[in-house]
Parts: structure tokens; sequence; C-alpha cells
């Protein structure tokens, strides 16, 4: 009797697993490219624009700091000359000595307006483009969530980039399975008309480089002014 029992009771739950197996639905899988999203969605192209004008900007109020200190860092060494000059009498040389103690002073307090400029100007761009990044990928992945359901996916993966192996986050999709150029017409929807051409000359590029290392904003360091 007992066996007959435990018997039943096995059939039993065996059911409800199958049948609770069955009720669950199938998995529906599907692929989208999260970082070309972010790369060619019309806001990051505007955002960029305006970061590397804000950048271009700075190095501009950048080289003309730099500009001056050369101009106090050479009025210095012109003092330190006179002061040895024996042409002069000793009083003479006392005061440009002097002179010279003060020429350094204003050296150094511009040297460290210049570096703190640019550690602001940097942090402010940097903060600027993070914020900008938060804001645009929780609009995309709306949007991806969105277009997920109405394909009645389950599970959406972000192929775009390695995991912490070093290793892609998905191996091999079918292409068929991937939503990446969907979600993309969805999001550039909106893009606003290109402005009409100008035809006035282009302007000319600016020799100096941009110092601000900030994404999409060419980094290249200027020569440093020496220190006297």
């Amino acid at each position: 009797m007992n066996k007959i029992i435990r018997t039943l009771a096995g059939l039993f739950t065996l059911g409800v697993v199958t049948t609770t197996l069955q009720a669950q639905p199938a998995i529906k899988l599907v692929t989208v490219d999260m970082m070309s999203l972010f790369d060619k969605h019309y806001k990051t192209e505007e955002a960029n624009a305006k970061f590397n004008d804000a950048a271009q900007k700075a190095q501009e109020q950048l080289d003309a700091l730099n500009k001056n200190i050369q101009a106090v860092a050479d009025e210095y060494k012109e003092m330190v000359e006179q002061s040895k000059n024996t042409v002069l009498t000793p009083d003479a040389r006392t005061q440009k000595e002097t002179e010279a103690q003060k020429k350094i002073e204003e050296f150094q307090r511009l040297q460290a307006e210049a570096q703190n400029f640019r550690a602001n100007t940097q942090r402010s761009l940097q903060q600027r483009v993070k914020t900008h990044r938060d804001l645009l990928l929780e609009e995309i992945s709306k949007i991806v969530t969105d277009t997920a359901k109405r394909k009645s996916a389950t599970l959406v993966l972000d192929r775009s980039g390695p995991n912490l192996l070093g290793v892609p986050s998905v191996i091999y999709s079918d292409p068929a399975y991937d939503i990446t150029d969907e979600v993309a017409a969805e999001i550039n929807k909106d893009r606003p008309p290109a402005p009409a051409a100008s035809s006035a000359a282009p302007a000319k590029p600016n020799a100096a480089a941009p110092q601000f290392t900030v994404p999409n904003v060419t980094a290249k360091p200027a020569d440093p002014v020496k220190k006297p």
C-alpha cells in the first residue's frame, strides 16, 4: 500500500513539474549594438560638435595664458642679465635683482593660474560628456526595450563590447535576431534637417591642438613653457 502511495505521489510531482515547465514562455533572444547606437545617434553628433567647440575656445584661452607666461619669463631673464652687468652701479644691480624676484613670483602665479584653468576646464568638459552619455544611453535603452517588447523578445543581449575576460559578450548571433538597425531608425526619426550648405570659405583650423583629454576631442600636449 505504501509503495502504491509513493508511486502516485511521484507521478503527481512529475506532473506538476512538467506542467510548470510547459507553462514557462519560450525564450526569444535578440541582440543589439549599444555602442553603435550611441555613436550614430544624431544627439551624439550634435553634442560632440559642442564639446569640440568648447575645447577649442578653452585652448585659445590657455594659449593666451601661456603666451603671457613666456613674456614674463623673457622679462625675468633680461632682468637677471642686467643685475649681473658690471657697468651698472651696485644699487642699480640690486634694484634689478629685486625686480627679477618680483617677476619670478609673477611667473609662478601665472603658471599656477594656467594649470588650474586647464584642470578645471578639462574636469568640466569630462562631466558634460558623462552627463550626455548617461542621459542618452538611458533614452536608447528605453527604445531598445520597447522594440524588443514589440518583437515579443524575452531577453536582449548587447554585442557591442568584450566582457571582463576580453571576450565578446556575444560570440555569435544570427543577424536575423539583431534589432540594431531597427532601433537606429527609431532613435533618429526626429533628426532635424541638416542646415543648408554655406557658400562662405571654410574656417582655417587652429594651429594649436586641443590639450583637453575628453572623449571625441583630439588631445595633444602643447610645448611646455620652460621655467627660468
